[in-house]
């Protein structure tokens, strides 16, 4: 394990960058020259200690607690919402936006939404229903009309949560998107996505924690301990290693075997004991690395947009004021394929997300009851390197490239394009 050192020796790290769609979105994965900060004598860190307590808070809220506390209450309500909607054939559910910055839910429905849904949200946070032109599911359609006309010159595609339209990231722009979708497209151009590695752990291995393919020396990040079959597992990001591949720790331990892989959701999973716990770390206002520690994982939720997470990255530490911006999106990595069910998410403070290091790292939610404890909400997998590429903070500040806008696979999505059935619990 590395513990942090404001005077710790760096070497140099050339990472390997593989681009990852025409439209430059790139995979974040180490190259076999990366060399992580010196490490520190000692055991795991059993501490505990609140990372996101040192990140600003924002809109108004007089600590991070309240500011949870309400994202929880709307993430209960827009969970409810969207199960609901998913179980109708004909729903006209659009989407939600839980952004608790708003101080309310905004539910997007095209028509009127079942009265008795309304109200269940209504008792646990303030929920405001607004018209939407298009149902998720017919969105999600025109989505797949544009990926089959357009091919690689898209970079990520998926529904607004609004129910206004797709969004749609190219790197050039995409003349003619409309009438190729047959919905409105709003385009993001010179959008790029890269794949986003703590340094000497051990059994049970924990989330945040960096591996080596030992076939090629590429670096990424454990994700969450998760359940295959009722066997720990250890799940990452599938760019990261082929099936059969052995992963290690830095100082060459082996974890395990990658067992599991699937790259349409960007997950695998590593034949290795894995715990209910999550490395973090506290920061300073320049983003250096003051303090490193654990954090009990206590289960999974899906992330909604307006929400706030954070981040923990082998390179790049813990990371937070990242709120979502997209979700149900699929983004085009060339030479490794489409990958759906991902998430978009941006820095409010335009300082880095994760970087190249960080593949397969965690995306945690933190409780709001408790900001010692984490939900897992995702994976993650690329950067978007061409117009939000920043100065990189953590472990490693140089030799690699970081941004502020990212992507990340949906934890339930992630989970079950490998056969994992829940997350481990600490």
């Amino acid at each position: 394990m590395i513990r942090p050192q404001q005077t710790a020796r760096r070497s140099s790290a050339m990472l390997r960058r593989i681009a990852v769609t025409a439209c430059g979105l790139a995979l974040l994965v180490t190259g076999v020259n990366a060399a992580p900060a010196a490490a520190a004598p000692g055991g795991k860190a059993t501490t505990t200690g609140s990372f996101v307590d040192s990140a600003p808070v924002p809109g108004g809220f007089a600590s991070w607690t309240e500011l949870l506390r309400l994202q929880q209450r709307m993430n209960t309500a827009a969970a409810r919402i969207t199960n609901a909607a998913q179980r109708s054939a004909n729903s006209g559910f659009a989407g939600v936006v839980a952004d608790p910055t708003t101080r309310q839910l905004q539910v997007y429905w095209k028509g009127e939404p079942p009265a008795n849904l309304v109200a269940t949200a209504r008792a646990t946070v303030a929920t405001r229903v607004l018209p939407a032109p298009y149902s998720q599911r017919e969105l999600v359609a025109a989505a797949a009309r544009l990926r089959a006309a357009a091919g690689d010159r898209i970079t990520t595609v998926g529904p607004r949560a609004d129910g206004a339209g797709l969004l749609v990231g190219t790197q050039d722009g995409l003349l003619g998107a409309t009438s190729l979708a047959g919905v409105p497209v709003t385009v993001q151009t010179g959008v790029a996505a890269a794949p986003a590695t703590r340094w000497d752990d051990t059994a049970p291995w924990w989330g945040g924690a960096a591996w080596r393919n030992t076939a090629t020396g590429g670096g990424c990040s454990t994700g969450f301990g998760v359940f295959q079959g009722g066997v720990a597992r250890m799940l990452s990001a599938a760019h990261c290693a082929n099936l059969n591949v052995i992963a290690a720790d830095p100082t060459g331990q082996t974890i395990g075997v990658v067992g599991t892989r699937n790259t349409g959701t960007d997950t695998l999973l590593i034949a290795g004991s894995s715990g209910g716990r999550v490395f973090n770390n506290s920061t300073n206002a320049a983003g250096g690395v003051v303090s490193e520690f654990s954090n009990q994982v206590i289960g999974a939720q899906a992330s909604q947009v307006g929400n706030f997470v954070c981040t923990s990255g082998a390179y790049s530490g813990t990371r937070c004021s990242i709120q979502v911006k997209a979700r149900n999106l699929c983004i085009n990595v060339r030479n490794f394929g489409t990958v759906c069910g991902q998430v978009q998410a941006e820095s409010t403070t335009r300082t880095n997300a994760v970087g190249q290091g960080d593949s397969g790292g965690p995306v945690e939610i933190v409780n709001a009851a408790n900001t010692l404890q984490v939900w897992a909400t995702g994976t993650n997998t690329a950067i978007d390197d061409t117009n939000t590429a920043t100065a990189c903070t953590g472990y490693v500040t140089t030799g690699r490239v970081c941004a502020w806008r990212m992507y990340y696979e949906d934890i339930f999505s992630g989970m079950a394009g490998v056969g994992a059935s829940g997350v481990i619990l600490g």
